[in-house]
């Protein structure tokens, strides 16, 4: 079954040279409900140089792999940086937005801003996985996959709503306000909210602003000398204060001086 990525494929901040290789692998067909994609981060820096990243993250659990610890991170409502030095390798699976909560078994809102180890959900055999030998990439998805095969919860309809929800906050741009969601899918309010608590750890309004900015910081890394009013009103943002504020917020700088740290290649910003 093939199903449409409903996560954003921005998030890695700043224009920079890049340091370290990216790897989206696609999950098996018969994972593809629940699981977005699996993904390899791996560098080999020269000795004595350390380089990082800083990441404005997505709203979705991830399932991670580093240096031998295997740990859930919840959705982070802040940007994030990870420093890296010498040669070394991450492993993550991604869950689509609202598709962890089945695993969890409790609302996905007690994860928020929280990495976990992962024995704390699945005790020692979870511990056993992070301690196998790593292998290379495909047996380590192979793994992985077998892994959540063994832990895996019945059918949730809601996660297929709340899909469909989220997709339409990153896809549709005439889906600019949370009323929007409630006229278009039919659910009142509260409901709503009620449903994003529980399955995404966060809100209608930011996961919204969140896939705003993704495509803004983007945009200005990409179209350094470009107004960037130009871009908040592509985004549904008319309020150029209130833009200006969100985007400052999220990624610590002003849209004016983001551009120009793309545009001088700097490491513009961290956490």
């Amino acid at each position: 079954m093939t199903q449409l990525s409903i996560t954003s494929e921005y998030g890695v901040l700043g224009v920079r040279d890049v340091d370290f290789a990216l790897e989206r692998l696609p999950p098996s067909p018969d994972l593809v409900e629940l699981v977005e994609r699996h993904r390899v981060v791996s560098w080999a820096l020269p000795r004595g140089l350390r380089a990082s990243v800083t990441l404005l993250p997505h709203p979705c659990v991830n399932l991670v792999l580093d240096r031998g610890n295997l740990a859930v991170a919840g959705v982070g409502r802040e940007r994030f940086t990870y420093a890296y030095v010498g040669e070394g390798r991450v492993f993550g699976t991604k869950f689509r937005p609202g598709a962890f909560l089945p695993f969890l078994g409790e609302p996905v809102s007690s994860i928020t801003d929280v990495t976990m180890p992962a024995s704390r959900l699945w005790g020692s055999p979870a511990d056993e996985l992070a301690a196998s030998p790593t292998g290379d990439v495909p047996a380590l998805v192979d793994r992985v996959e077998g892994f959540l095969r063994a832990r895996w919860p019945e059918s949730d309809p809601n996660v297929a709503l709340v899909g469909g929800i989220v997709s339409a906050l990153l896809r549709d741009r005439s889906t600019s306000r949370v009323e929007d969601v409630v006229e278009r899918f039919g659910i009142a309010p509260r409901t709503l909210q009620r449903l994003f608590a529980r399955y995404l750890g966060v809100s209608p309004k930011w996961v919204l602003r969140r896939y705003r900015l993704h495509e803004a910081a983007a945009r200005l890394a990409a179209e350094q000398d470009r107004p960037w009013a130009e871009v908040a009103a592509e985004l549904g943002y008319f309020d150029q204060s209130h833009f200006i504020r969100d985007f400052t917020a999220a990624i610590g700088l002003t849209p004016v001086a983001y551009a120009q740290a793309c545009r001088t290649q700097q490491e513009p910003i961290s956490a």
